[in-house]
């Protein structure tokens, strides 16, 4: 393919103000950053709150956990999210109602709709992995802490979470990555992230192919950076003696 490729266009004006374009790669790498975070801290709390509640001995309880998992796992993340952004603001009540449609910038408004859907997607899949972290630990565990007097919150909270966690930090990992991934959604419903003003860029510049190359470039280091910091966690903090669910 004979293409001149022209990374210049950058550095070029927008023609808004005095905007260039890599300027709307910085404001949207900052969205999808500032989304990706947020969601992943709904997601990791929510989502061992309900791994917790999957291996409690309490049916009802665990049920309900089940049941969460089930709706938000076989759901689509886009019907989530419209569903999140249209129909939900619909039914809060008439004063929260008109301060969330009219008192909120729209900005503002498809951001938490956006973080709130994505960390509660997340927080299923979550679960799913502090379950089995907990499960893969050795019974043995929980009845030395009953034996030592612990009750039920202190067993969890100072022995099985803190060994539970370390076992799962290879399937975590991948799941934050798919957080970053899965942010691009925002751009559907009006959030200026990295997928939409790399769009706008190709749209204004006519550079299709530098636009989405740089793109991929940001994504692809983004994730890397994120994969080898927690590669080094998981070495740091590594239980001597346990196998981790991503390999020994």
């Amino acid at each position: 393919m004979n293409y001149n490729w022209d990374w210049s266009v950058f550095f070029k004006s927008t023609g808004v103000g005095s905007e260039i374009y890599l300027d709307w790669y910085v404001a949207g790498l900052g969205w999808t950053i500032g989304i990706s975070i947020v969601a992943w801290l709904i997601a990791l709390v929510l989502g061992s709150l309900l791994g917790v509640m999957r291996t409690l001995p309490n049916r009802w309880v665990a049920g309900i956990a089940s049941a969460y998992v089930e709706l938000f796992r076989n759901v689509p993340l886009l019907v989530q999210l419209f569903i999140w952004y249209f129909l939900v603001p619909d039914l809060l009540p008439d004063n929260l109602q008109e301060w969330y449609k009219q008192d909120l910038n729209p900005t503002t408004s498809a951001f938490l709709s956006v973080v709130v859907c994505l960390g509660l997607f997340t927080a299923a899949r979550v679960c799913e992995q502090v379950r089995t972290g907990i499960e893969a630990l050795p019974r043995g565990q929980e009845s030395a802490a009953r034996a030592m007097g612990f009750r039920l919150p202190q067993i969890y909270w100072n022995v099985l979470l803190p060994q539970a966690y370390r076992v799962i930090i290879p399937p975590l990992t991948s799941e934050f990555l798919n957080v970053f991934k899965n942010s691009s959604v925002a751009s559907l419903i009006g959030l200026m992230e990295l997928l939409a003003q790399t769009k706008q860029t190709a749209e204004f510049s006519a550079n299709l192919f530098e636009a989405f190359t740089l793109a991929t470039l940001i994504y692809f280091t983004l994730n890397m950076s994120l994969m080898l910091l927690m590669r080094l966690i998981e070495k740091k903090v590594a239980v001597p003696g346990l196998i981790s669910l991503g390999g020994k």
